[in-house]
């Protein structure tokens, strides 16, 4: 008996064992490799009904964009890779640059709705494509911990560029916001930024895959994210608790302007306020109520660019 016990447990260990490593290799190679086309459900966002009222605000601006004489721009990463991005020139330059960093399997020009904003406001605009993404090489997805060294690379050429007088914003939408978050923690952070608006951002990876694995799966994290760190070390060189926006938020320096969704499922809305009470930096917030991940600034448009506008203004003002 003792010894079909023991066997019983074993073999329910083993079973399980399996079951977790099936499920961390399943989730490391549908998440960090490169992938092909948007991943993240729109529904995320919003229902159809929804979309279509999005689509009146999206859709001109991104034609709009399209219809201008974009720069290409490529520069060269910290590990050797090339990475790429879009240049949206100010009409009449005042010195100002947004750099618009975008969410997860996006790529920098479907910023556009946001880099039409900036630049009516009278912004430069740099869209990069993150690593593994649109134009850029690499062929792991960074999930803020490369990419924001990457933003550093970005800030850099871009006071190259435009001088070391520029004064630059940073705008990121979910993976885009936690990359601009962690890249405001390294010791080498630009006072040339002078804020930075987040939009959805993630505390780490390894809390918004815990908590995709508990929401969609039923899964516990233990031991399966262990298990899904531990090949994304191996293969793409970092681990999901590397580094995290908290973090960064403890010796960050730059004002903060904090956006959510209030039906933010996907990148829980609790995180908003984490990231918000980690931060020592001068910082506002601002939850728009019924949006989903991503859907703040179509969900109510007018309160989104009303805020980014006096936001702008107090650090960042027009010349």
């Amino acid at each position: 008996m003792k010894f079909n016990i023991i066997g019983a447990i074993a073999g329910t260990a083993a079973v399980a064992g399996g079951v977790s490593l099936y499920a961390a290799n399943k989730l490391f190679n549908m998440t960090i490799p490169r992938q092909d086309g948007v991943q993240v459900d729109l529904n995320e966002m919003a229902d159809m009904a929804k979309w279509e009222e999005y689509k009146k605000i999206i859709a001109p601006r991104s034609e709009w964009v399209h219809s201008q004489e974009l720069e290409e721009i490529y520069i060269t990463a910290n590990d050797g890779i090339k990475l790429h991005a879009w240049y949206l020139p100010a009409e009449n330059s005042t010195g100002r640059v947004a750099i618009i960093e975008h969410g997860y399997t996006s790529k920098g020009i479907d910023s556009a709705s946001h880099a039409y904003f900036f630049h009516n406001q009278g912004f430069d605009v740099i869209m990069p494509d993150h690593r593994a993404h649109g134009d850029s090489e690499g062929d792991y997805v960074g999930f803020g911990i490369l990419d924001r060294y990457d933003c550093i690379s970005w800030i850099d050429y871009t006071m190259e560029r435009f001088g070391d007088d520029v004064e630059i914003l940073l705008h990121g939408t979910s993976m885009g916001a936690t990359t601009i978050l962690m890249a405001s923690g390294l010791p080498d952070f630009p006072d040339n930024v002078k804020c930075m608006i987040s939009d959805c951002a993630f505390t780490s990876p390894h809390d918004v895959f815990a908590h995709i694995l508990k929401r969609d799966y039923h899964l516990p994290e233990f031991p399966i994210m262990n298990i899904n760190s531990a090949m994304c070390r191996k293969k793409a060189g970092y681990g999901f608790n590397d580094y995290s926006t908290l973090t960064a938020m403890e010796s960050n320096k730059c004002p903060v302007l904090f956006i959510h969704g209030g039906d933010d499922n996907f990148v829980p809305t609790r995180m908003v306020y984490e990231n918000y009470s980690a931060c020592r930096a001068p910082k506002e917030i601002l939850i728009v109520q019924n949006a989903g991940h991503g859907a703040s600034a179509y969900e109510d448009n007018a309160l989104y660019e009303s805020t980014e506008e006096k936001f702008i203004e107090k650090y960042i003002p027009k010349n």
